[in-house]
């Protein structure tokens, strides 16, 4: 009984180890709800297959998924771009957003996941979108998603049809 016992005690303790060792995120097929999970916790680190830690492989179908945490403007720690900028805010939607503008162009859709007033002069950070500025660029996306998802016909003569930042006024920096 005793035997029995100790044994059992192992194989819960094992178990109960295994849930809490921290979850693996695959860069190539990410979760991502697993991702932002990480991203809050500032303990995002998937690497890419040359060890450097990057976002993750997204592509078109987790459109939907990232435009769901888009108005999410929780602060974060780290993000994983070249630059995050030095005003300590890095907002967890507009980072979503950076990988959606990312899909949509094929490449990254600039240096850091920070939005900047179109006619700014520098990437100073009094030129930086405010909340309420990030949740109308939301918008936008949401607009562009929702119109992307109806087939383009000949009588379609919107030159705003795929830029979800056309005439807003911010831009990518």
């Amino acid at each position: 009984m005793k035997k029995a016992f100790i044994m059992l005690l192992i194989v819960f303790a094992g178990f109960a180890l295994a849930s809490c060792s921290e979850e693996t995120l695959d860069y190539h097929n990410p979760d991502i709800e697993l991702f932002v999970k990480q991203l809050k916790a500032g303990k995002y680190n998937t690497k890419n297959e040359k060890g450097l830690v990057e976002v993750p492989n997204f592509t078109e179908k987790d459109i939907p998924a990232l435009l769901k945490y888009a108005e999410n403007l929780d602060i974060i720690s780290s993000f994983p771009s070249v630059y995050n900028g030095n005003s300590g805010k890095i907002r967890l939607g507009e980072c979503m957003l950076w990988i959606v503008e990312s899909i949509r162009l094929g490449f990254p859709a600039s240096l850091g996941c920070k939005m900047v007033h179109a006619n700014a002069p520098n990437y100073e950070a009094l030129y930086f979108l405010t909340n309420e500025e990030v949740l109308d660029v939301v918008a936008r996306y949401r607009r562009w998603w929702e119109g992307r998802q109806y087939p383009r016909t000949t009588w379609t003569i919107d030159p705003c049809y795929n830029e979800p930042l056309c005439g807003s006024g911010y831009r990518w920096w």
